[in-house]
């Protein structure tokens, strides 16, 4: 298995792989069941091996289950890894209560958080969005006193806008932007992704088969308890329709000799060399085709004609991308 690229994340980051591993699927998420742990850790140390450092949790990742089982994968092997931790989000019985972002909050969150992972010092820290209940200065003013302190290395920002996210760099330099980005949700492209790229910001691109949308698999209707249910994007007719788009990508995805998930990361990887796609996994067996997606090249044709047929707006409805 081929190494993965290395990216300066960020202007003046550190070194990651291009291709970045999701964790968060390896923990019960919407009340999902929790996967097998041995294949999930399993699962981080062939990424590792492979030359995938960049792996991401949340600290409310199955109530702290997420970065428990993060530690005992890096164990023995800190320096092989690079982790992104998100903060803020408060759960309860699986139900999403709110945000708490208040600076004694984050103290609190940032010690649990290192005795559950193991480490001395998170790599990447960040609050998970931004939702004006504590100042933009304080939030990441305490980050910022982190990082002094030693606790972290850098700072990050996930799911924001583009005047919030000029308003954290003047606080304090943001090294990456975690946000969504994908085929069929291209609103980003409009003011955050140049804000990003004007401030030499890195961009951390999750839910690039938008939720799975993308991945050819999807069947309509859906079953009454799937959780894609709940986005107008995935109802009734919307989803028809959308599903009649993704036969495009599924045909191109034939005849270049990959599947339609492939495709929807190779297109992302491809916007920019300050672009990670951020991909979940809990399984080995998927390591290899999204490792391949990585070295996917689209003809200019083939370019146009993925972004014409997925020009912004193509697909119905919304999902929590679109707040």
């Amino acid at each position: 298995m081929k190494n993965i690229t290395k990216i300066t994340l960020g202007k003046n980051g550190p070194v990651v792989s291009k291709l970045g591993l999701g964790c968060m699927r390896m923990s019960s998420v919407w009340g999902s069941p929790v996967n097998d742990e041995s294949e999930s850790i399993a699962t981080i140390g062939m990424a590792l091996d492979s030359g995938i450092n960049f792996l991401n949790t949340g600290d409310f990742y199955g109530s702290g289950h997420n970065e428990l089982l993060v530690g005992k994968a890096i164990k023995g092997r800190r320096e092989d890894a690079f982790i992104s931790v998100k903060f803020g989000a408060i759960f309860y019985n699986g139900q999403w209560l709110g945000m708490d972002l208040r600076p004694i909050a984050i103290k609190n969150f940032i010690n649990y958080s290192l005795v559950r992972l193991g480490i001395e010092t998170i790599d990447l820290y960040q609050p998970c969005r931004l939702d004006n209940s504590v100042p933009v200065e304080d939030v990441i003013g305490t980050v910022a006193d982190l990082i002094k302190e030693g606790k972290v290395r850098y700072l990050g920002v996930s799911e924001i806008t583009a005047d919030q996210l000029r308003k954290a760099h003047s606080v304090y330099p943001v090294t990456a932007l975690e946000i969504g980005y994908s085929l069929a949700d291209r609103q980003i492209e409009t003011d955050l992704l140049p804000t990003a790229k004007e401030l030499g910001i890195g961009v951390v691109a999750f839910a690039n088969t938008a939720e799975g949308l993308l991945t050819g698999t999807m069947k309509a209707p859906l079953a009454a308890d799937d959780y894609h249910a709940h986005f107008s994007r995935f109802q009734g007719d919307n989803l028809t329709r959308n599903l009649e788009k993704v036969e495009m990508l599924k045909q191109m995805a034939k005849t270049k000799g990959f599947t339609p998930t492939q495709l929807a990361i190779a297109w992302v990887n491809a916007q920019g060399e300050h672009i990670m796609p951020l991909v979940s996994m809990s399984r080995r067996s998927r390591l290899p085709e999204n490792i391949q997606a990585m070295e996917i090249v689209f003809t200019p044709e083939e370019m146009n004609t993925l972004n014409t047929h997925f020009s912004s707006g193509a697909i119905l409805g919304s999902t929590y991308l679109q707040r």
